[in-house]
């Protein structure tokens, strides 16, 4: 297992689901911007912005190398001179309402102290709830962690629901998934999972896609959509992790934010009525998690 293997794969990855997006969208193609990062390494940011059934999309590459950056706020990297540190990290947003956002990522990390370790996870944002939805992401999720005994889906999926909540509003970012982070035993072994979790990611989200771009919406469904992208953009801008190290790594500012929605907006003291499918949806991201299978 080695640098450059690790960094194939991800290539890999990005390629594989940029072509499963650009044929589900069918009329917006991915650009794609290389840069470097000034200290050591670089990347590719993949673009999608559209008017078909996807309205924003990136699938982003790294690998980034250089000394450890005195102000970095992950405890792993202490005490140590030199890091490096690839990834893929991939968000999707559709134009339409009833069709989830999804964001995934895996990442992995090492220093000269000897630190080495994974991370990753994949997680999915409706702005109205199929449950039918809920439970295929995770369906497929528990299959590839069952597969792989290294991997643990019921304390990952906690481990999930617990990082992808806004503490703020008191409310989860959507229905969850896996999260897992510091996996530094059995690398062997959760470099086989990673693979296989990475080239797994279309199954679990494009069938949702298909099931739900060509569903009929209007204004109205609409501002909901981009009041529930306001609280996407908070937890991105104010909780995620992965942004602030982006960030305090001397990372590329456009490609760290590009997970943000396009369009967003933030309304006073909404709260729709009872009864209604936002209401619906609301009062799940403001109950204890779910069981979804």
């Amino acid at each position: 297992m080695r640098r450059s293997e690790i960094e194939g794969s991800y290539r890999d990855i990005q390629d594989r689901f940029c072509s499963a997006l650009e044929a589900l969208d069918g009329q917006s193609y991915f650009s794609t911007d290389r840069w470097d990062r000034p200290g050591g390494g670089g990347g590719v940011t993949r673009i999608l912005i559209g008017s078909g059934h996807l309205e924003k999309a990136a699938v982003n590459f790294s690998a980034v190398f250089g000394s450890t950056p005195s102000g970095l706020s992950d405890s792993v990297a202490a005490g140590s001179s030199e890091f490096y540190a690839t990834g893929v990290s991939i968000i999707v947003h559709p134009h339409n309402p009833n069709a989830p956002t999804f964001h995934a990522n895996i990442r992995y990390f090492e220093t000269d102290s000897g630190a080495r370790w994974f991370g990753g996870g994949a997680d999915l944002t409706p702005y109205y709830l199929f449950e039918e939805d809920a439970k295929h992401f995770h369906t497929v999720l528990r299959e590839i962690c069952d597969a792989h005994p290294v991997s643990d889906y019921g304390e990952w999926k906690s481990a999930c629901d617990s990082y992808f909540y806004l503490p703020h509003r008191g409310e989860a970012r959507g229905v969850g998934g896996l999260f897992f982070d510091h996996h530094a035993t059995d690398l062997e072994a959760v470099w086989d999972f990673q693979q296989e979790f990475g080239t797994e990611l279309v199954r679990a989200y494009l069938p949702i896609l298909e099931r739900r771009v060509d569903m009929a919406f209007g204004e109205a469904e609409k501002r909901w959509h981009e009041v529930r992208r306001g609280r996407y953009a908070e937890f991105n801008l104010v909780w995620d992790r992965g942004t602030r190290f982006g960030l305090e790594t001397g990372g590329r500012v456009e490609s760290i934010l590009a997970s943000l929605p396009p369009t967003a907006r933030w309304e006073y003291v909404h709260e729709p009525p009872p009864g209604t499918r936002e209401r619906v949806l609301l009062d799940m991201v403001r109950s204890e998690p779910r069981d979804w299978l």
